[in-house]
């Protein structure tokens, strides 16, 4: 049996949007800009070296499930707004 709270918050969500090249454009972009930041951290460099940027492996898995979640909030961000 389903909740009537749960209910009430599944009428109340915003409509988001299909997948399309855009989508996949921006989430992309968001996750080499963040990859890109994370040279800048104190230590990339602990745990097992990644062969090709100057971060470990670590880092660059991090680094890369911190860029999608930042390219969904733009994607919702800009669905709501219109934009997208």
């Amino acid at each position: 049996m389903i909740s009537s709270i749960l209910l009430a918050a599944a009428a109340s969500v915003p409509a988001t949007p299909a997948w399309n090249p855009v989508v996949g454009i921006i989430i992309s972009v968001s996750s080499l800009v963040i990859v890109l930041l994370s040279t800048r951290i104190e230590k990339p460099l602990v745990g097992p070296k990644f062969p090709i940027l100057p971060i470990s492996i670590p880092t660059f898995v991090a680094a890369m499930a911190f860029g999608h979640i930042i390219g969904v909030g733009i994607v919702l961000g800009l669905t709501n707004i219109g934009r997208l």
